[in-house]
C-alpha cells in the first residue's frame, strides 16, 4: 500500500486534487436504478389515472328503498327518481389502488436516492440539484394530490367513504413524500471535499473500509474496522460505490493510530469538513498545516486568483 500511495502522490502533485467523479460501475448502477425508479413512478401515475378517470366515475343508482331502479324492457338502470351512489366494489378497488400507488412511489424513491448517492448532482447547478434530489417527493405529490382532491369532491361517495379513502390517501401521500424528500442530499462538492481531505492528508486518493461500515477511513490500523470483516482498499469513488457515505471525521485519531503525520490544524479541518458534509456551501476547507512541512504527504499549490 505504501508503494501505491507514493506513485499516486506523484500524480496528485502534478495534477492537484481532481473533482470527484463516480466509477464507471457506480454510474452504470445509478443509471439502472433511475430507469427502474422511473418505470415504477410511471406505473404509479398511470394507476392514478385509472383511479381518476374510471374508478371514481363508477356509480350505481338506487331507489329510496335501496333497490336498483331498472327498466324491465331495456334492462338498463334509470336515473329518474333514483339516487347515485359509489359502489362498494369500486370503493374497495380505490383503497387498494391508493396502497399500490404508495408502494410504487416509495420503492421508486428509495432506488432514486440510491442512484443519487452513487452519482450525485453538483450543488452549483441549483435547479438540477433540487429537482434530482427532491424528485421522489415531487412524484409523490403528483401521484396523490389530484386523486385526493377528487375523492373529497366526489358527489357519489358518502361521507364515510370519503373519510376513509381521503384519510388513507393523505397518510400515504405524506409517507411517500417523506421518503422521497432528501434533507441532506449528496453532491459532487461534498464528495470532492472528502476526496481533497484524503489526498492532502495521505498524499493519494486511497482509503480503507469494511463491508458493514457506513464511512471510510484513512488507514487500516484503527479500531473501528477491526471487526473481523475483510478490509477493502480503494479510491474515495470506489468507497462510495461500495455504499460508504463519507470520510470519517475521526481521521486525526486514525492518523495517530497508524503512526502517520497529523496536521496541527486537524480540529479546524474536521470542523469545516463536518459543515460541508452537513450541506454547507460557504465553508472553506482549510489546507493542512504540518509541524514539519518537509514531511508533508503532498504539496498542492493554491490556484491563481481568477
Amino acid at each position: 500500500m505504501t508503494e501505491s500511495r507514493k506513485n499516486k502522490s506523484d500524480d496528485a502533485t502534478q495534477l492537484g486534487a481532481p473533482a470527484w467523479t463516480p466509477t464507471a460501475e457506480a454510474k452504470a448502477k445509478a443509471t439502472r436504478f433511475r430507469w427502474i425508479a422511473a418505470a415504477l413512478w410511471f406505473v404509479a401515475i398511470a394507476l392514478e389515472g385509472v383511479a381518476i378517470f374510471w374508478l371514481l366515475r363508477q356509480r350505481e343508482f338506487v331507489g329510496e328503498d335501496g333497490t336498483l331502479v331498472r327498466d324491465p324492457e331495456t334492462g338498463l338502470l334509470e336515473t329518474q327518481n333514483a339516487t347515485a351512489v359509489f359502489p362498494q366494489w369500486a370503493f374497495t378497488m380505490l383503497l387498494i389502488s391508493l396502497v399500490v400507488i404508495a408502494a410504487l412511489a416509495i420503492t421508486g424513491s428509495v432506488l432514486w436516492k440510491k442512484a443519487n448517492r452513487l452519482d450525485p448532482a453538483q450543488r452549483s447547478e441549483t435547479v438540477r440539484f433540487f429537482v434530482q434530489n427532491q424528485l421522489g417527493a415531487i412524484i409523490a405529490i403528483v401521484a396523490f394530490l389530484p386523486l385526493i382532491i377528487l375523492i373529497f369532491t366526489n358527489k357519489d361517495m358518502d361521507g364515510k367513504q370519503k373519510g376513509i379513502a381521503g384519510a388513507l390517501g393523505v397518510v400515504l401521500a405524506i409517507a411517500a413524500a417523506a421518503v422521497g424528500v432528501d434533507l441532506n442530499p449528496p453532491s459532487v462538492e461534498k464528495y470532492t471535499a472528502d476526496q481533497s481531505t484524503v489526498i492532502q492528508l495521505l498524499g493519494s486518493d486511497e482509503v480503507v473500509w469494511v463491508d458493514g461500515g457506513k464511512v471510510y477511513h484513512v488507514c487500516e490500523d484503527v479500531s473501528d474496522i477491526q471487526t473481523g470483516s475483510d478490509k477493502r482498499t480503494g479510491t474515495t469513488a470506489e468507497a462510495i460505490e461500495a455504499g460508504k457515505s463519507r470520510l470519517t471525521l475521526k481521521f486525526a485519531s486514525e492518523l495517530r493510530a497508524c503512526n502517520l503525520n497529523v496536521p496541527t490544524n486537524a480540529e479546524e479541518i474536521e470542523a469545516a469538513l463536518k459543515e460541508i458534509q452537513n450541506g454547507s456551501t460557504s465553508t472553506t476547507l482549510p489546507a493542512p498545516v504540518w509541524s514539519d512541512p518537509s514531511k508533508a504527504p503532498i504539496v498542492v499549490e493554491s490556484a491563481p486568483a481568477a
